[in-house]
């Protein structure tokens, strides 16, 4: 496929995408959460009445299908581009497709169900999500760690984190922005981080939405659009959502930026999207958040990220929140694959734009030719490969010890034999 023609598509694919905006599509309307929330503490539980309307995609799906079939997929370049275009026409299809069986449907194919079975891993991110809760249970013995207080206001928050921004980025290159309407607390966007304008922030969020929205998802995305010959790059097309949220969460736990709510809640956000997709219904598992030790405000929103575009009596959801856990795991397991295999450039592809763990790989020659350039932004965590390369070789040795087959007697027992072996000498 010749230059000339890639870079043609390559120019195309923003236009044909730019009106498949997926998050935009499925936000609620202010004021829905204050009505459900009072109706609930009166004792008057009802469905929250939310009328979001389908959008019409079906001319930008038509031209993202012809737009397919003319990339030569056999070209690294043409086989990322045609699957993009691809992604976002399933995703224009789910949004035609908002309140009804088929938005489910659209929605696992671009994000995958957490009862979807990996058979190379032998397991689903359910299995992942009831792992960490039942792990994070035995650690606080039955009883939870309090949340860190959250008593920044929105404003404030922002106020901080813009000198960081410009630290990081230069001046006045990426903004913060209040959004009352934003169902999350954060959100990326190429040049600009919208907050919930309602929230209120922890001392603990900002190094956690600093590494996970703007040294990751701003990042990647802004990398990808300073690429000379692959501008698409940049675009966060839904296909790779997976490996975006996947790097961010990774990057939060290198960073020691998680705590252990903050795992526990992604977790709690899987099992919410099978308990939706199983039949119950919003209030059903808004109560299974607030079982879980949530409080009522912050079970609502993790609620309504279930629910987005779906019908809200159960048997369906927006399945995106199963796809942190999926991209976390399969991030962690590409790192250490690169470093176990001396390809420590791998770590930077990752990061020269918003890619899949398979472009990672399929793209590696026109990196390596130069074609595809490196990252201009790389957080501090990633580009010090000997520190990562160091918890990344400990992490892979450390997986080998079976804590099944272990209880602290038989640890006393091996360290006990240690002793006197040193002791007889």
């Amino acid at each position: 496929m010749s230059t000339a023609a890639l870079s043609e598509l390559d120019a195309a694919l923003p236009g044909l995408a730019r009106r498949i905006r997926v998050l935009d599509a499925l936000s609620w309307p202010a004021g829905i959460e204050q009505v459900f929330l009072a109706n609930w503490r009166a004792g008057k539980a009802a469905l929250p009445r939310v009328e979001l309307q389908a959008r019409e995609h079906s001319a930008e799906i038509a031209a993202l299908q012809s737009f397919a079939g003319r990339c030569d997929e056999g070209h690294p370049a043409g086989n990322y581009l045609a699957m993009t275009a691809r992604s976002y026409a399933t995703a224009g299809r789910m949004l035609g497709a908002i309140g009804t069986p088929d938005f489910t449907r659209y929605s696992s194919a671009l994000y995958r169900r957490p009862d979807f079975y990996y058979t190379n891993l032998q397991l689903s991110m359910l299995d992942a999500a009831q792992f960490f809760l039942k792990t994070t249970d035995a650690l606080l013995g039955g009883a939870r760690i309090p949340p860190s207080q959250a008593d920044i206001p929105a404003e404030a928050f922002a106020a901080w984190m813009q000198p960081e921004l410009d630290s990081f980025f230069g001046a006045g290159q990426i903004s913060v922005v209040l959004d009352p309407s934003l169902a999350a607390k954060a959100i990326a966007g190429a040049s600009r981080i919208r907050l919930r304008a309602s929230a209120l922030f922890s001392n603990l969020d900002k190094q956690q939405l600093l590494q996970h929205e703007a040294f990751v998802h701003v990042a990647t995305a802004q990398n990808g659009a300073r690429q000379t010959n692959l501008k698409s790059l940049g675009l966060g097309a839904p296909r790779t959502t997976q490996t975006q949220e996947g790097i961010a969460t990774l990057a939060e736990l290198f960073t020691a930026s998680m705590d252990i709510n903050r795992l526990r809640r992604l977790a709690l956000r899987v099992l919410a999207v099978q308990q939706a997709l199983d039949g119950a219904d919003f209030i059903q598992v808004f109560e299974g958040f607030l079982a879980a030790g949530q409080s009522q405000e912050e079970s609502f929103r993790s609620t309504q990220r279930v629910f987005r575009g779906a019908d809200l009596r159960g048997g369906a959801a927006f399945t995106k929140d199963a796809a942190y856990l999926t991209g976390l795991l399969g991030v962690h397991t590409l790192l250490r694959i690169a470093i176990r295999d001396n390809r420590p450039d791998l770590v930077g592809h990752l990061f020269a734009g918003r890619l899949t763990l398979g472009d990672t790989v399929r793209l590696a020659p026109l990196f390596e030719s130069g074609w595809l350039q490196g990252p201009t932004y790389l957080p501090a965590w990633a580009s010090d490969l000997r520190r990562l390369a160091a918890n990344l070789a400990f992490s892979a040795f450390i997986s080998r010890i079976k804590l099944e087959v272990l209880d602290l007697q038989v640890l006393m027992a091996f360290a006990d034999e240690h002793e006197s072996d040193a002791s007889a000498m």
